[in-house]
């Protein structure tokens, strides 16, 4: 691994990078408002079960999957991606942040990735620029444990520390769990968090919300 890879994936990841990523629970919003979540444990136990069985284990495998795709399979591979998407807010916050994504990513590097869903456009991205898969997966989720553990601390709320704790406390579940799902194949693409899944169909129709899904 060059430093560069380092920077530039550092670079994709950071809350900084235009997708978005702040605008979307991931379905969180909806569970905290109807008292599903009122603390850090609660937290704890959502976080790790979507890492583990959810859509943070699903997008280390379309990711891995387009990183090690020849061009014409990454259409399949993106409509595979939408499919899974289990509500219209789900498909909205992978199709939106992966827009963004490749826009920006195409803006300053001169590729030519194009509109996908947001794991297959990185996937893409970091074949086009030869960065390590092992690196990539593990720090996409991480990306994405942060932005959930950042909007838990903002509508609990929480403390900073208490979530940064929580954060460090995710590590070793992240690289176990990007390891071993990006070693799946895409037919073994599946999810298990049901109840994450009915918190993302509830948020669309929430009276009143501060997150996009």
């Amino acid at each position: 691994m060059t430093t560069d890879a380092a920077l530039i994936l550092q670079q994709w990841f950071s809350p900084g990078f235009p997708v978005g990523a702040y605008a979307y629970s991931h379905g969180l919003e909806h569970v905290i408002d109807t008292g599903g979540i009122t603390g850090i444990d609660d937290l704890r136990d959502w976080l790790r079960d979507l890492i583990a069985f959810g859509g943070g284990a699903a997008d280390i495998t379309l990711l891995a999957a387009s990183y090690r795709a020849k061009k014409p399979d990454v259409a399949d591979i993106d409509g595979a991606a939408r499919a899974f998407a289990a509500s219209a807010d789900r498909l909205l916050e992978t199709t939106q942040q992966g827009s963004a994504f490749a826009r920006t990513v195409d803006a300053i590097w001169q590729t030519n990735i194009g509109s996908l869903t947001y794991p297959v456009a990185v996937g893409q991205a970091a074949r086009i620029h030869d960065l390590p898969l092992d690196l990539t997966t593990r720090m996409y989720l991480h990306a994405f444990a942060a932005n959930l553990i950042s909007a838990a601390v903002r509508l609990v709320p929480l403390g900073q520390t208490e979530g940064q704790a929580l954060l460090a406390e995710m590590g070793p579940l992240i690289a176990e769990i990007s390891t071993e799902a990006r070693d799946r194949d895409l037919c073994d693409l599946a999810g298990h968090c049901f109840a994450a899944d009915i918190a993302a169909m509830r948020h669309e129709t929430q009276y009143s919300k501060v997150f996009r899904t």
